[in-house]
């Protein structure tokens, strides 16, 4: 008997390693795993250049003094992406002004056939506030959506006295090109 007891003392000491074992296994995976959920959450909420979230756009008043049309270059700094509009004959007619990376864009800001006057910023991409279609924010190209044929007409504009400034002959038409399908 004494033999079997000092076999069984040996098999409970082999189960007691094997048990701590275990153990410090399941404690090594389980720290590891928490490791890696700490780098994923930690490498997901550093700072990021674009965001996946949409810049919606901030109304600015233009200033109109004879045929040239300004706005604050600061506000596109401070919002990203402003709206703004312009008196015509015709009416009112809008555009959007906007930064993506260091370049600074003006736009015909309508949408047709939905005409919309209402664009959003994502990452590289103008969203239509209406119809959800969008178009290459660096080009004014159609991507994709019910509105893809209208591309976005650019405006040339001056930066001066911290002002982005335009000639209103140059928004109407851009405001002209886009309403028509295709580039002019």
């Amino acid at each position: 008997m004494r033999h079997k007891r000092k076999a069984s003392s040996l098999d409970e000491e082999s189960i007691r390693a094997g048990g701590g074992i275990q153990r410090m296994l399941r404690i090594t995976v389980v720290g590891i795993v928490l490791l890696v959920i700490i780098l994923s959450v930690a490498g997901c909420s550093g700072s990021t250049t674009q965001s996946n979230e949409p810049i919606k756009a901030v109304w600015v008043t233009a200033q109109l003094v004879g045929d040239i049309v300004s706005i604050p270059a600061s506000e596109v700094e401070n919002s990203k992406m402003l709206h703004f509009t312009l008196d015509t004959l015709e009416g009112e007619i809008a555009f959007m002004a906007y930064k993506l990376g260091k370049q600074l864009y003006v736009r015909s800001n309508v949408c047709p056939p939905c005409w919309s006057i209402g664009f959003s910023l994502q990452k590289d991409i103008l969203v239509c506030d209406t119809c959800l279609t969008t178009f290459e924010a660096k080009t004014g190209e159609g991507i994709e959506g019910a509105c893809v044929d209208y591309p976005k007409a650019p405006v040339p504009y001056e930066i001066i006295d911290g002002n982005i400034v335009m000639n209103k002959a140059d928004l109407i038409a851009a405001y002209q090109a886009t309403i028509i399908p295709g580039w002019p």
